[in-house]
């Protein structure tokens, strides 16, 4: 019996040890003996970076063997009183290199000091070595960008830091942290929801974000600047985080206090990615005094300040619920036009051209109309850190929060009726949703970018399979799905939103297609989900010419105008599309000419 199972023991042992990149390049995962030469690469490159900056501040700390790495030691006295030259060359570690932290390690490595024009900011990328997520820190080594982004500025400004400047490394090891003068914690902080539809019934995970702040206890000078830019629920600075470093300085016997900031991100992936960080207006805080000066020219140094001044609040909570506010607002502005949507569907109106008239008014103008669903890392789920917030970390049991969390379960929610929309339109035809393909055009979650966390496409997709319908998926941005592809794992075991749906095993395989011609081919519904410029454009005659035959139409975005809705008819079409309720009309004047 032990021969038996010996082979799936290998397959195990090996996924265990090795992480494979999206494409497809397999790394080895660091051995324990592999830690104290990064740790010594690492530290070579810092005196180097410091010998060419002309300025040595290694710092005080001793370092000792512990385990795979090294611990520094203090006494009282060390860090105290410490001056910094104005200017002066620092080394900065980025913890994490996902979608913000990549770009932000990016950002400050590039920057440059802006009297002398010559760089006085190292760069350490971060990533913890697990199976999912190694393969970033060899790529980033090789000037490979670790994120797919539509500007190319991303990979451009990456290779030039790695290999030109040198500005810029990645590395596996926590004593990383013991070089740092400033430490940006970009570790993900989810909010993960029980039950679809029901915001209420889930929880903030900010484990990884515990863990993280209690090794960069164990390991920071008192001198280090600590920047939390991850959005974490309001209160965690101080309540959290301050508590965590606190103690872990008073048990090395370090007497200062920790400098601990607050300042979040706009980021926006897609062909601003790099001004959106660099380029844009930044709000932060610190826990005292010392640390909000440190913060403010830290920021200063790396970011477009004299075009985007930074707003600099009393407290990092002000900060942290800053951020709440902001997406929390723009996602029920969303989940308000939802309801107007469903209205107009049912009345004959088009939404499209009522938001249009009303965004001529100047105090209306950023009103959007909200798809298929609300996609993207923030507006699904940053409200509900805030209410997590209010009764976990600040004790309160009343229940204050209405809005906010009714309007995270209608975003959730509002792709299940796009699979409504399959049904009836393919029901008019004389066929149902379970005897069909159908193509979805456009994975991610919005417009010209590659990014499908939290797509609204993606409930699309489950809802459909669900009910029985084979899916081709196209999309000119995305290359691989691994919402669908690794749901068995991804975010964590049993906790991708799979769990909502049943049939949802052969998702596991879906391939994303580049060729739209073979993607329509043969389908009986085509779902125009995403406003790509790519789909905007499409002729329906062209369409219907690759598919072989009329087809049932959705769409999800207003992506198509009268005329092209007209023309779909007069090709034996049917269309249908959230709140586009004038569609009726235009059909029945299709066919009173016939």
């Amino acid at each position: 019996m032990m021969r038996s199972n010996e082979p799936l023991r290998q397959v195990l042992h090996m996924t265990e040890t090795i992480s494979t990149a999206p494409t497809g390049e397999v790394f080895l995962l660091p051995k324990p003996e592999d830690y104290a030469k990064e740790f010594q690469r690492l530290k070579k490159l810092v005196a180097q970076f410091r010998g060419k900056s002309g300025k040595e501040k290694l710092g005080t700390a001793q370092f000792f063997p512990r385990g795979n790495g090294a611990q520094s030691r203090f006494s009282r006295e060390e860090g105290e009183g410490r001056e910094e030259d104005e200017g002066s060359p620092e080394v900065v570690v980025v913890m994490g290199v996902g979608f913000v932290g990549a770009v932000m390690a990016g950002v400050i490595a590039d920057s440059v000091d802006k009297k002398t024009g010559k760089p006085n900011k190292f760069v350490i990328g971060m990533q913890r070595p697990s199976p999912r997520s190694y393969w970033k820190i060899p790529l980033l080594n090789k000037g490979i960008a670790p994120v797919e982004a539509e500007d190319p500025e991303v990979a451009s400004m990456i290779a030039r830091c790695v290999l030109e400047k040198k500005t810029l490394t990645a590395t596996y090891t926590y004593d990383a942290l013991c070089l740092a003068d400033v430490i940006v914690v970009d570790v993900q902080c989810d909010y993960f929801k029980e039950t679809m539809g029901n915001c209420r019934q889930g929880h903030a995970e900010i484990a990884a974000l515990e863990e993280s702040l209690k090794i960069l206890g164990e390991k920071i000078q008192p001198h280090c600047l600590v920047l939390i830019e991850t959005t974490v629920p309001p209160g965690t600075t101080e309540y959290v985080a301050y508590p965590i470093l606190k103690k872990a300085f008073e048990q090395r016997g370090i007497a200062t206090e920790p400098l601990l900031a607050h300042s979040y991100e706009r980021v926006m992936p897609g062909r601003e990615y790099v001004a959106s960080i660099r380029d844009f207006w930044r709000v932060c805080s610190g826990i005292n005094e010392p640390a909000k000066e440190k913060v403010v020219k830290f920021l200063s140094e790396i970011l477009n300040v004299e075009k985007f001044p930074l707003t600099v609040l009393d407290r990092p909570i002000e900060s942290e619920t800053s951020k709440i506010v902001e997406n929390s607002y723009r996602a029920t502005t969303l989940a308000f036009l939802n309801e107007w949507s469903l209205f107009a569907e049912r009345n004959g109106v088009d939404l499209i051209k009522v938001i249009k008239a009303i965004k001529i008014r100047p105090t209306h103008s950023n009103m959007i109309f909200p798809g298929p669903g609300i996609g993207g890392y923030c507006l699904p789920k940053d409200g509900g850190l805030g209410v997590w917030s209010y009764q976990t970390l600040m004790g309160f049991e009343d229940d204050i929060f209405k809005i906010t969390p009714l309007a995270i379960d209608i975003n959730d929610t509002r792709s299940l009726h796009v699979a409504e929309l399959v049904r009836d339109a393919l029901r008019n035809m004389g066929k149902v949703v379970a005897a069909s393909k159908i193509a979805l055009l456009g994975a991610s979650y919005r417009e010209d970018v590659g990014d499908t966390r939290y797509s609204g496409s993606e409930i699309v997709v489950r809802k459909l399979t669900e009910m029985g319908a084979d899916i081709a998926i196209h999309d000119p941005y995305v290359k691989r799905w691994w919402e669908l592809e690794k749901q068995d794992t991804y975010p964590a075991t049993g906790l991708s939103r799979a769990r909502f749906f049943r049939n949802q095993d052969k998702l596991k395989d879906s391939k994303v297609e580049n060729d739209l011609s073979a993607t329509l081919k043969g389908v009986d519904a085509v779902i125009l989900a995403v406003r790509h410029e790519a789909y905007i454009t499409l002729d329906p005659d062209e369409v219907i010419k690759m598919i072989g035959r009329p087809v049932a139409i959705i769409d999800c975005f207003g992506i198509l105008d009268d005329e092209k809705i007209k023309r779909y008819f007069e090709l034996g079409c049917e269309v249908k599309g959230l709140g586009r309720g004038h569609v009726k009309r235009i059909k029945d004047q299709v066919h009173a000419k016939k």
